[in-house]
């Protein structure tokens, strides 16, 4: 048992908050693309993507992950995330870390998602059951560049503070 919860259930709970993080981050991203604020989607983002990277700490392990690796960046990403918004309300240069570190925390959860797809999918572990196989790598290549890109467009394009509060 983990937090009083079956080991099932608290990998239910943190894949569901994974998966709603994801969409919500995904929403709030295109809505920077498109320049405009959600500030509903980003706190639910942000919460849901900071309570997956918590309660995978929890699992137990024997030894240090690449995902312990990938969650500690994720914390730090998440922290600055959440220090823009709500301690500097995106003021000046605040605005632009915010828009880096919220897509970089969502493309790191995007990251752990494409690689338990290729863990936990047979059609996809077929491709590259060790992970280091072409269709993997190329799967990420395509992920971190597409993350690359939406990143750079939502940088130019989101600027929703307007005297010192946000739009």
């Amino acid at each position: 048992m983990i937090l009083g919860l079956s080991f099932t259930t608290f990998v239910t709970l943190h894949v569901v908050l994974s998966l709603i993080g994801i969409v919500a981050g995904l929403v709030a991203l295109g809505a920077m693309l498109a320049g405009n604020w959600t500030g509903r989607w980003s706190a639910l983002f942000l919460g849901t993507t900071a309570a997956t990277v918590v309660t995978g700490f929890i699992f137990p392990i024997g030894a240090i992950l690449p995902s312990h690796v990938v969650g500690a960046i994720s914390v730090v990403t998440l922290a600055v995330a959440f220090y823009a918004l709500y301690a500097r309300r995106l003021a000046g240069r605040w605005r632009a870390t915010y828009v880096v570190a919220a897509a970089a925390s969502l493309y790191l959860n995007c990251f752990v998602g494409v690689a338990q797809a290729f863990l936990k999918l047979g059609r996809l572990q077929a491709l590259a059951p060790t992970q280091s196989e072409p269709p993997f790598l190329l799967a990420q290549i395509a992920l971190l560049a597409t993350f690359v890109v939406a990143g750079g467009l939502a940088l130019r394009r989101f600027h929703p503070v307007m005297g010192g509060r946000l739009a």
